[in-house]
């Protein structure tokens, strides 16, 4: 991976803790991907118009991950609304990393060598210490940890979907403004069906932390899809869930949930695992 491909999506994997801290604001956790998306897609809307429309064959893939992403949202705002960012957020996105660069080498064919692999191991598991219940500690509702694990699994699908789409369209940003808004439009349209409008126009008393959430989402999601067509898709998809280290220092510092130490230690299981992924 070049280095300004790894820097790029580091920061990304910054933004993208950034605007999953946005759905622990006061508002029900569905409402507030409502918001963001619908945001998302209104900042995506010039520029899909400008690039115009995508050929007939990348719309497969961009329907695919359209509707991955709605059960992603639906799985992850679940989770939210019945445990700690803290706690959801690596377990969602830690499982999903090793099994993507799995599927990517064995089903896409990408090379990746024996450092990179172990470098991916190291983050996952670095992801899920995150996550770990220390004894005596409240248990995890169960409920919980089943959409979280569920999410993980939607991640895998919509990253690989997405790694193929953008390399099949003739532009991964032409791919991504148009997934973008197709997303603002489905997800609006679902929390309509399912909240009613009087819920809807409740978020818009938090519209400025919902812009802030869109424009950090619609970036950091761009760059991945970006990165996708520049480095082997498990790699790109490794390095993102190092998102984990901003989300676990916003969970303490603006959530204020508890630092534990097995924190400290996946903190640094993920850098190692980082460093083996870029020095590769």
């Amino acid at each position: 991976m070049e280095p300004h491909v790894f820097m790029a999506v580091i920061a990304g994997a910054a933004m993208h803790a950034g605007w999953n801290a946005v759905l622990k604001i006061r508002l029900d956790p569905f409402l507030a991907v409502v918001l963001v998306n619908a945001a998302c897609g209104v900042i995506a809307l010039p520029i899909a118009l400008y690039l115009g429309l995508p050929e007939l064959h990348v719309w497969p893939w961009i329907i695919a991950a359209l509707l991955l992403h709605v059960v992603y949202y639906l799985t992850l705002t679940g989770a939210y609304r019945r445990a700690d960012m803290g706690l959801v957020y690596p377990i969602a996105r830690g499982s999903a990393p090793l099994l993507t660069t799995i599927l990517s080498v064995t089903l896409i064919g990408e090379a990746i060598d024996l450092q990179a692999f172990l470098g991916v191991v190291l983050l996952a598991f670095g992801i899920l210490t995150i996550a770990w219940r220390r004894r005596g500690a409240a248990a995890f509702d169960r409920t919980a940890l089943r959409l979280a694990l569920i999410c993980g699994l939607t991640i895998t699908g919509f990253t690989l979907v997405d790694g193929m789409g953008a390399r099949a369209a003739a532009s991964p940003h032409l791919y991504a403004a148009w997934l973008f808004v197709l997303d603002g439009v489905t997800v609006t349209a679902l929390g309509l069906a399912w909240k009613g409008r009087r819920a809807i126009a409740s978020t818009l008393s938090f519209v400025g932390p919902g812009v802030a959430g869109a424009a950090m989402s619609l970036t950091s999601y761009w760059i991945a899809v970006w990165a996708m067509t520049k480095a082997p898709i498990g790699l790109v998809a490794a390095v993102r869930e190092s998102s984990v280290l901003f989300g676990a220092a916003i969970a303490v510092i603006v959530l204020h949930e508890p630092l534990r130490r097995e924190r400290i230690v996946a903190a640094v299981l993920i850098v190692i695992g980082l460093v083996l992924i870029k020095t590769h």
